[in-house]
This record gives C-alpha cells, sequence and structure tokens, in this order.
C-alpha cells in the first residue's frame, strides 16, 4: 500500500504505520510505525545504503513502500529538495525560488496576463478569484521573502534577476533549497541539504529552521547540524526505523543504553541457563532431588533467548603515520595571490605551517581555500607569490575529486591500492581493504563504479600506505557516513604528522583543529 491523505484528529502530520521497504533480496527496514508532529524536526541517520533516502522519500509520497501505508494531513502542504536544476537555466534566480509556491506563482503570473489583456477585455471575476490567492499567500511579499531566502544562503542581490546558468552546479543547488524553502510548506523534506553549503550558510539554515513552524524531515550526515536542527532521530539500523527523542548527541547516548540494557539482559537469561543446567547434571541421578531438576529442566526450556541483531552500522578502521618526522617549518605561502578572470579569490596571501600543526582552512564557498591547497601542492600556479615546503615533507594529498587521487579508473580496487604498497603481498592489501570495510568481492570492483563514499575510503587507504609526514585534505568528510566521519577524526587525532584541510563541517573543524 501506497501514500493516503487524510485529516488527523491527533495532530499528527504524518502517520506512517507497518512501513517495510525491500530490495531484490535485500530488506532495509520492516515493520515501521511513525507519528511526526507539527513543529517538530526529524533527523533521519544511518549508515550508507541502509535506507534513510529511501524511507524520506516514503514519507514524502515519492515512492511506493513494499507494505505499509503513510497518512498525511489532507491540507499540508509539501516541500521537497530537488536536485535537477537544468530545467531552470534560463529562468532568473529570483523566479526559480518564487516558483516553490505552484499555485502562487501561477496566479501571479495569470494576474499578470489578465491586466496585459484588460484594454480589449478585462475579466474581473478572474481577476478577483486571482487576487485572493495572492492574497492568501501573502504574494506581494514573497520576492522580499525569496530575496532573503537567497541572501541567507550566501547568493547575492546583485545576480537575483540574471538567470540561474550564471550560477556554479552547488550554488544552483542553493538556488533549489532557497525554492524549497520559500514555498511556505507545512511539510518540509530535505536530503543532505548541506552538501553545498559552507559554514555561514548553514548556520542560516539552522536558524530558519528553528524558527520553522511546520514539521522537518532531513537526512544529513552533518553531527553538528542534527544537533542544532533536530527534536527527534529516526536510526534506521538492525532491519528497523526506531524513533528517539532528543538530538544526536541524545540519541547516540539512549541508543547505546537501549543495546547495553538489552545485551545485560541476555547475559542475565544466559546465567539462568546455566545455574539450571548446573543443578541439573548435579541432582538429576539423586531420587530425592530428582522432581526438582525434572522441574527446572522445563523451566529452562521456557527462557527464550533473542538473538541481538547485528548493526549496519560500519566504523572502517582509518590509520595513519608519518614514516619519519619532517623539518620544523612545514609550509611557508608569501605574498600569494591569484584571480580567475575578473574574479580576485586569494590576495597576498602569507601562511607558516610548523611540524605538528592541524591547521582548518574555513570559509565561505569561492573565497580560495581550496584554491590555495592547489597551488600549495604545485597543481597550479599563483599570479604572484611563492609557497615552499620545508625538508622531508612527503605529502599526501586528497582532493575533492576523488578520481585524481585514486589514477587508472579501469583498474580493479585491488590492484589501485596495491601500486602503492607493492612489498605488502596479497593477503597484505586485502587487510588493508578489509579495514576501510571492501569485502574479498569488493576487491574486484573497478575504481570507475565505486560510489563517493567507497573512493573516499579507497583514497585514505592510498594515503595510509605511503605514511606520508604531511596530509593536504580537501573536504575529506564530503561523501563519509557519520560512522566514516568519526573513524576519521579519530584516526587523525592520532596521527603525528602535519594536518592541513579545507572543510564545511564544523564537527570535525572543532575536533581537529589547532
Amino acid at each position: 500500500m501506497g501514500e493516503t491523505h487524510g485529516d488527523r484528529i491527533d495532530g499528527a502530520m504524518i502517520t506512517a504505520t507497518g512501513l517495510s521497504m525491500h530490495f531484490g533480496g535485500q530488506t532495509l527496514f520492516t515493520g515501521a510505525d511513525l507519528q511526526l508532529d507539527r513543529g517538530q524536526r526529524y533527523g533521519i541517520v544511518g549508515a550508507n545504503g541502509a535506507g534513510k533516502s529511501t524511507l524520506l522519500r516514503i514519507l514524502a509520497g515519492d515512492e511506493t513502500p513494499s507494505t505499509g501505508s503513510v497518512t498525511t494531513l489532507r491540507s499540508a502542504r509539501l516541500g521537497v529538495l530537488e536536485q535537477d536544476h537544468f530545467q531552470y537555466d534560463d529562468v532568473p534566480i529570483i523566479d526559480v525560488v518564487m516558483m516553490g509556491n505552484p499555485e502562487l506563482w501561477a496566479a501571479m503570473e495569470e494576474k499578470e496576463r489578465v491586466l496585459a489583456e484588460a484594454e480589449d477585455h478585462f475579466d474581473d471575476v478572474r481577476y478577483g478569484e486571482l487576487e485572493d490567492i495572492v492574497l492568501r499567500f501573502d504574494g506581494y511579499g514573497l520576492e522580499a521573502r525569496a530575496g532573503k531566502i537567497l541572501e541567507g544562503l550566501g547568493i547575492p542581490g546583485e545576480v537575483h534577476r540574471q538567470p540561474l546558468r550564471v550560477l556554479s552546479g552547488g550554488f544552483k543547488l542553493r538556488a533549489l533549497l532557497a525554492k524549497t524553502l520559500a514555498s511556505d510548506p507545512d511539510l518540509l523534506f530535505l536530503d543532505e541539504p548541506t552538501n553545498h553549503l559552507d559554514i555561514l550558510a548553514i548556520q542560516w539554515l539552522e536558524q530558519f529552521l528553528a524558527e520553522f513552524k511546520g514539521c522537518a524531515v532531513v537526512v544529513s550526515h552533518d553531527l553538528r547540524f542534527l544537533d542544532a536542527v533536530c527534536t527527534h532521530i529516526l536510526d534506521v539500523d538492525y532491519q528497523r526505523v526506531t524513533s528517539y527523542k532528543g538530538n544526536y548527541t541524545r540519541f547516540v547516548e539512549r541508543k547505546e543504553e537501549d543495546r547495553q540494557r538489552m545485551e545485560s539482559e541476555i547475559a542475565k537469561r544466559q546465567q539462568e541457563i546455566a545455574d539450571h543446567k548446573k543443578f541439573i547434571a548435579r541432582f538429576s541421578a539423586k531420587a530425592t532431588k530428582a522432581r526438582q531438576a525434572n522441574s527446572r529442566q522445563k523451566r529452562m526450556e521456557k527462557i527464550v533467548i533473542e538473538e541481538l541483531p547485528r548493526s549496519s552500522r560500519r566504523h572502517p578502521g582509518f590509520r595513519f603515520e608519518a614514516r619519519r618526522p619532517s623539518g620544523r617549518e612545514v609550509l611557508k605561502v608569501e605574498g600569494v595571490s591569484k584571480a580567475f578572470g575578473d574574479k580576485q579569490v586569494l590576495s597576498d596571501v602569507h601562511v607558516a605551517i610548523e611540524r605538528g600543526d592541524r591547521a582548518a582552512f574555513i570559509g565561505p564557498n569561492g573565497i580560495g581555500k581550496s584554491t590555495l591547497l592547489t597551488i600549495a601542492m604545485g597543481l597550479l600556479d599563483a599570479d604572484t607569490g611563492t609557497a615552499r615546503w620545508g625538508h622531508e615533507c612527503d605529502i599526501g594529498y586528497f582532493p575533492q575529486d576523488h578520481a585524481e587521487g585514486l589514477g587508472d579508473p579501469q583498474q580493479s580496487v585491488l590492484s589501485c591500492l596495491w601500486d602503492v604498497c607493492p612489498d605488502d603481498g596479497m593477503g597484505g592489501v586485502l587487510a588493508r581493504l578489509g579495514a576501510v570495510l571492501f569485502s574479498k568481492d569488493d576487491a574486484d570492483k573497478k575504481v570507475e563504479n565505486l560510489s563517493g563514499g567507497e573512493g573516499a575510503r579507497l583514497l585514505f587507504a592510498r594515503l595510509a600506505a605511503k605514511r606520508p609526514t604531511v596530509l593536504v585534505l580537501d573536504e575529506p568528510t564530503n561523501h563519509l557516513d557519520l560512522e566514516g566521519i568519526e573513524a576519521l577524526a579519530t584516526a587523525l587525532q592520532a596521527y603525528d604528522g602535519t594536518l592541513l584541510f579545507v572543510s564545511h563541517d564544523r564537527w570535525f573543524v572543532d575536533a581537529l583543529a589547532t
């Protein structure tokens, strides 16, 4: 059964009953019963591939579950974050955002047509109907609201009248996010909304959602964002969907408490069985105790121990160590400037990095963070100035585009890693792959067929094998799930070399930067 709409008596905006989802022979989740209320913000979390985005699409009515039903408040307006920006390329940016409420946008456009035809024939009845729609949705304030949302997401007022195609891919997706937020929805569905946002835009979005009066459902790998925004966490794990009250940090505590309680209950029952067995073995042959032994046997047979399901969450085993110490001075950037056409991104930049520093490069998108790293790596020439590496600096580089760091896209995962540790032997290379969650079957996969998360994990395995004295990482958390991000932060905290990294993940920056 799929989605239905109805009027809720209990105040819930979405009620899901008996949801399950199967793909081929794989079960993502089963038996999910959920109630999502107005004024609450739900974060969907789980391992990559566990079914987070699938659950979001089911709740939004964009996908049909294998079994179960979703009932949505009949009058609720839905706002769903789109990913396809190409259809709007020639539309002015401000218009794209105002199109978020289709009923209002259609009324505003038709009203313009009615006015344009007024000299020949003025349809006052239709004009009155359209005016009612515009007033009902506060249409006269729509452009100002749309402009404010765009500026909050880092798209300046001077480009609002230009077509969407003038923006880069990441900023086009910001415009689609603005379109969703400006639609004045009752139900808001956001899949990875922070992916193309910098720190300032993420903080603005957190504030927007904190003031949002409807019901919001988000999928995100940004731990700080989930903490700041969520009133509830929907955990997709153990082939179940479990609702926890509170933000992400509270959820982690509660889930660990639940697991420990279940393990303790199982241990108690196992001890009961062991005690019964001991008594039976000792006294079953004695006539005076045979009756008691028999009674114990029956009690023991009634004890049911449910096997604890395995979690779909897996933490990769990242481990980095420098092959030797570098010199004290690691990197010296002096007077570096760089422009792309008319756009000056770096101007007279001076940076000094010393051995053991953990330097985070943060700031708005487009300000030149990655440009500075690529100049330092010698992959891009500065217009003026120099970037020099110090003595014994072996650099391990993690580019935003993983393909740059993985070499031949046609080679297998196994050979891609073996290239950088040829002395390890087959067993050693497979062990390194296993540590970063590649199975033996995955070893034959072609590099070009890897997902973003798989590509990132393989690239980190290559870097670990090289044992560099300096790690230069450009947005290293972009394609990792929460478990991967936490494992990476732990490994980098233990790394004995020097670290330079660009990141918009505030939790990750806080965990590492000195």
